[in-house]
């Protein structure tokens, strides 16, 4: 249209009610669709939209017209929250559950980690329950800390729910007191854990009863490794069948999984002094152990990156493999996908180390899906890792100082192949685009020591990389067209395709590098590509080039899929 060109923008609201932000501006109608797309695909922003901008030369103005929108672009009216007379807990039985629990270890984290226990042990052992009370201002501010969220949540007074949760432990620290002085608690001194399991696979209040029997099993271990040897050992102990079975898996997993799921437990059991990298890589072998070892069968470089469990974390490893220990390999898994959506260095000082863990964890958490962690955790949790691995802090620290042009083009190709979602992949790409187009790259490619045939199988290679590392046509066909462009220049100084049709050779030897040379193999498709084409069409058309290869039958098969591949079959 005379007069007018038009371009489309990508705007975007981060949260509901947010201004709109551009995110991306292109002449390609479907890429800014399918950019809008994927950002609410992978979660990132609350809605999105697609305008298409005219701009009148004449009256020098931009006419807007929306072709897309996605998400929820208002603000959602905010409903008051309905005022509930009671806390979530409200007797103490509800302490005991695995939310709970949760709240607990966080709330009374420092004091725990202080006392070596875990928010099982402290529901479960009166002595703890005691040296908790008598610390006073630990308590309290747990207390506070708990009170106000739920006072605001509920409508009702802080001072009142204070008063409300005192009285709930009260009534906790009353009932388990009171059942160990009656010596209604387990006691496994006493009797075997199968023989306690199977009497009271029928009772009402099992799971606290058989719970205090283990947590005070582990009561005198003065570590976390000896505490999980200790559960082990009663795990070695449970009944094989019978009613007590299911409630003897379900005790034994509580404190193992709150074990695992703190940070001195796990690297307790897996080993200290190695960086977080390892750490993840360890917890995965060891939720995944016989998922991981098949991978390594396939996949070398996972074994390089995968480190050898301690003998306490094969043993726990070979329990985790049973399919009923779901709970404590959940408890792992959500260790790990914690620590995958910090900001937090896999291998600090190393980055193409960091590429190398995040590849293997991928691969081997991947594999595992569903018996681990479900897919969709995997991904969103690579997602964010992966975001961090474009930074330019990062890219900086990746690329180095002393690396070559193209050492840098080879390594941002595998940086882009190992990130994962649409933005990141465009980042990434970016960072591609940046070196690749380059005077510097090109300088270094035209100009090299290489000889102009190894020139071209560079480019060639590198042409092809760029198209398998995973970026959207719009974003790697230019970088393809750079390299057909700069592999042009040095074949026509060069004039290697006139060489080697003039060369004295086989005529069969010589159309096959020239065949070779058309269809991308050693030469980067485009202009080189084009005028290896031509003088192979020239050959191939002679006589003396048919007598050769009626001669040869052997090569025939090779010649003709090569011929075909370069679009010379009649």
């Amino acid at each position: 249209m005379d007069g007018y060109s038009v371009h489309f923008e990508v705007y975007v609201r981060k949260v509901p009610g947010a201004p709109w932000t551009l995110d991306l501006a292109t002449e390609n109608r479907a890429a800014a669709i399918d950019s809008a797309n994927a950002l609410m695909a992978e979660g990132r922003v609350a809605a999105a939209k697609v305008t298409k901008e005219t701009y009148d030369e004449q009256t020098r103005e931009y006419r807007a017209v929306v072709i897309l929108k996605l998400g929820a672009a208002d603000v959602a009216g905010k409903s008051r929250p309905q005022a509930e007379a009671q806390p979530l807990c409200v007797t103490p039985q509800d302490l005991y559950t695995v939310h709970a629990r949760e709240r607990i270890g966080r709330l009374l984290e420092a004091w725990l980690e202080r006392n070596n226990a875990t928010p099982f042990e402290l529901l479960h052992r009166p002595d703890l329950v005691e040296a908790l009370e008598a610390s006073g201002a630990d308590l309290q501010h747990a207390i506070q800390k708990i009170a106000i969220p739920e006072a605001h949540a509920r409508s009702m007074s802080i001072h009142e729910m204070i008063r409300i949760f005192h009285t709930l432990i009260e009534r906790t620290v009353e009932r388990l007191l009171k059942d160990a002085k009656r010596g209604a608690l387990v006691n496994l001194k006493k009797e075997s854990f199968a023989a306690a399991c199977d009497r009271l696979a029928t009772d009402p209040e099992r799971g606290y009863l058989l719970g205090a029997g283990v947590a005070g099993a582990i009561s005198g271990a003065a570590s976390w490794g000896e505490k999980v040897t200790m559960l082990l050992d009663l795990a070695d102990e449970w009944p094989e069948r019978g009613q007590g079975r299911g409630l003897a898996l379900a005790t034994i997993q509580q404190p193992l999984a709150e074990i695992l799921e703190c940070k001195p437990g796990i690297n307790e059991v897996l080993g200290r002094g190695h960086d977080l990298g390892a750490n993840l890589a360890a917890m995965t072998r060891l939720a995944a152990f016989d998922t991981v070892d098949k991978l390594i069968q396939v996949e070398p470089a996972v074994g390089k990156v995968m480190p050898q469990l301690p003998a306490l974390a094969m043993r726990l490893a070979v329990w985790l493999s049973n399919a009923t220990f779901q709970d404590t390999r959940a408890a792992i898994g959500r260790r790990i996908l914690r620590e995958l959506m910090g900001q937090r260095r896999l291998r600090p000082g190393d980055a193409a180390g960091e590429i190398d863990v995040l590849r293997a964890l991928g691969m081997s958490l991947t594999a595992s899906a569903g018996k681990l962690l479900p897919l969709e955790d995997v991904q969103a949790a690579f997602t964010a890792r992966s975001k961090m691995l474009v930074t330019g802090d990062f890219v900086e620290a990746y690329l180095g100082q002393d690396m070559t042009s193209r050492a840098e083009v080879e390594a941002l190709i595998w940086l882009t192949e190992n990130v994962i979602g649409p933005a990141n992949k465009r980042q990434a790409g970016g960072w591609l685009k940046a070196v690749i187009t380059s005077l510097r790259f090109e300088k270094d490619v035209t100009m090299g020591d290489e000889s102009p045939a190894a020139k071209l199988a560079v480019l060639a290679a590198l042409q092809r990389a760029v198209a398998r590392c995973g970026l959207v046509a719009e974003d790697f066909q230019p970088l393809q067209e750079k390299l057909g462009e700069i592999g042009g220049d040095v074949e026509a100084r060069a004039k290697v395709a006139q060489g080697v049709a003039r060369a004295d050779a086989p005529a069969v030897h010589r159309l096959t590098v020239l065949l070779k040379l058309a269809v991308g193999e050693s030469a980067p498709l485009g202009p080189a590509a084009n005028r290896a084409r031509a003088e192979a069409l020239k050959l191939v058309k002679l006589d003396a080039t048919r007598a050769a290869l009626a001669a040869a039958p052997d090569q025939v098969q090779q010649v003709r899929d090569l011929i075909q591949q370069a679009g010379l079959a009649a």
